[in-house]
């Protein structure tokens, strides 16, 4: 079975994210599954795979602890 572009760039996205936080790549998609950002990230490969891989990092960081604060607030309201 042959992989797409995107789902060949992904793979590779959660393993080079999961080294650099030293974590394990499942744990990796656990964690954005659980904040429902694992379809979002993947459709970013139009802008993920031409920047530099930091700057994806940085914004997926972004991008989770706004989820983070969405559900903060979702539990205390």
């Amino acid at each position: 079975m042959k992989l797409g572009r995107e789902a060949e760039f992904f793979i590779y996205l959660i393993e080079r994210y999961a080294v650099a936080k030293d974590m394990r790549a499942s744990e990796v998609l656990r964690l954005w599954d659980s904040l429902d950002l694992t379809n979002f990230i993947f459709d970013m490969y139009e802008i993920y795979h031409i920047e530099r891989l930091q700057n994806a990092f940085d914004d997926i960081d972004v991008l989770m602890d706004e989820k983070r604060q969405e559900l903060e607030g979702r539990i205390w309201v």
